[in-house]
């Protein structure tokens, strides 16, 4: 792991630029070694030491605060919960935290299935006060505990179920933003009818139609017919590239400003699209033989309409299995396979209304699994209590493989790619082999339902780790 990067330019911007938060801004303002130490900091393997931090008391002070870094010079970095794996979160700028006070449910349409929330509103806090109207947002992230809507709408976030109901993109309807100007304004798919800031905001749209429907030809041909493409401005929203592929008659402009990740605008607040809350789940445990399987059969899996495909590895089950907590709950998902010892399982569920097709659909699960040569390779989960444990196991995922013993650690390395299903075994083998070249082997956490991974070698960073990768 790298050491703290201390920035050599800009402290005196930055001494200023405090001195006027905190004259100017209602917000906490530190400059202290420590608490920008603390910043320097997310879930991912960078360490960055920001300029300086505040932490401000509504998003009209995040505003204010942006306007004085601007006038300073010093760069601004808004953050949520810290729970990316890609840096994204740490940087030499003012970092501005939203997850301690801009963190309000402002409105609940239920008829309409529509909330409006400041970025800091953290994920799990807003299901729980939705479930009183049979409703959630269902962009679930495994870090739902911690990570707040701001920084997943950042990120172009995900979730276990994105083959059912989309990513962040799909999920927002509108962003009201603040951007580098100062300038605030809504962003959705009535631009048209903006007439604010003397006209500012239709010249702003007309700039964004030109730019993208200009490049539409490049966009096409480069953009990647993918679910899970977040690694980048979404500028197809004129022609999504996407399976879902959002509304094309109306644009939306806050599809843009999903995934720029704090580059083009800070969000003031965010409309989402809600979901009704399912009435009936049930689960599929496929145990499998070997890792290559379970990537292979997959795009096969996909065909009987899940909510998600998750995988979990033969690491994985082994921590867990080695865990007092846990050992009970993965004992129930497993059971040996033509005589063998699972080496990978995915959690297949389904979750219609009526659990009846939901039943139907797990005797087909059954069924197509045995016509590629794995009969009675299926735990099946009824119990929607069963159903919850596992699927807790599986959320805690990351932990469990950081608590492997010895030197030797999973290591951040390839965060969130996406491959096509055809394609998932063979990128996977070839990974594998690249570890068995480097003398180590790798721990696999994925979406396996629309391609994701998140890569983790086992290196000892202490010795030859650095080296390795």
């Amino acid at each position: 792991m790298s050491s703290v990067v201390i920035p050599k330019i800009g402290l005196s911007n930055a001494t200023a630029l405090a001195a006027r938060l905190r004259r100017e801004c209602d917000a906490e303002v530190y400059v202290d070694a420590a608490t920008r130490g603390r910043y320097a900091t997310d879930a991912s393997i960078y360490q960055i030491m920001p300029q300086a931090v505040v932490v401000p008391r509504s998003v009209e002070a995040a505003r204010i605060a942006m306007q004085l870094a601007s006038e300073e010079g010093v760069p601004i970095l808004p953050r949520g919960g810290g729970t990316s794996q890609c840096g994204q979160t740490v940087g030499a700028a003012l970092v501005i935290d939203n997850s301690k006070y801009c963190n309000r449910l402002l409105n609940v349409d239920a008829d309409n299935r529509r909330a409006t929330v400041e970025p800091g509103m953290v994920l799990d806090h807003l299901n729980a006060q939705l479930k009183r109207h049979g409703l959630w947002y269902p962009v679930d992230v495994s870090t739902s505990a911690q990570a707040t809507i701001g920084g997943m709408a950042g990120n172009n976030a995900c979730g276990s179920r994105s083959i059912f109901y989309g990513n962040m993109v799909h999920n927002v309807a509108s962003i009201e933003a603040v951007l580098a100007s100062g300038e605030v304004f809504r962003f959705d798919d009535s631009q048209h009818q903006n007439t604010s800031n003397g006209g500012r905001f239709q010249a702003l749209s007309a700039e964004i139609a030109r730019i993208c429907l200009g490049l539409s030809d490049e966009i096409a041909a480069r953009f990647p017919p993918l679910l899970r493409r977040v690694a980048g401005y979404n500028l197809d929203i004129f022609a999504p590239q996407d399976p879902l592929r959002y509304n094309t008659e109306r644009p939306n402009l806050a599809h843009l400003l999903v995934g720029s990740e704090g580059t083009l605008a800070y969000f003031k607040s965010l409309e989402l699209k809600l979901s009704p809350l399912p009435k009936n789940k049930v689960l599929g445990v496929v145990n499998f033989p070997t890792f290559y399987q379970a990537m292979d059969l997959t795009q096969y899996i996909v065909t009987l309409g899940p909510v998600a495909v998750e995988l979990v590895d033969r690491t994985m089950i082994d921590l867990a299995r080695n865990n007092a907590a846990f050992r009970p709950v993965i004992e129930t998902a497993l059971k040996a396979v033509n005589g063998a010892a699972p080496d990978a399982i995915l959690l297949v569920e389904f979750a219609d209304d009526d659990q009846q097709t939901n039943l139907t659909k797990l005797t087909q699960l059954e069924e197509l699994m045995a016509d590629h040569g794995l009969p009675g390779c299926v735990v099946r989960m009824e119990n929607a209590n069963q159903q919850k444990q596992l699927w807790e196991v599986r959320k805690a995922g990351l932990n469990i493989m950081m608590s492997m013993r010895g030197e030797g650690k999973p290591v951040s390395f390839i965060e969130d790619c996406a491959v096509p299903l055809p394609h998932l075994a063979e990128y996977t083998r070839r990974l594998t082999e690249v570890f068995s070249k480097h003398g180590t082997t790798g721990t696999w956490y994925a979406h396996a339902s629309v391609g994701t991974l998140h890569v983790r070698p086992i290196l000892n960073m202490k010795t030859d780790g650095a080296n390795k990768m």
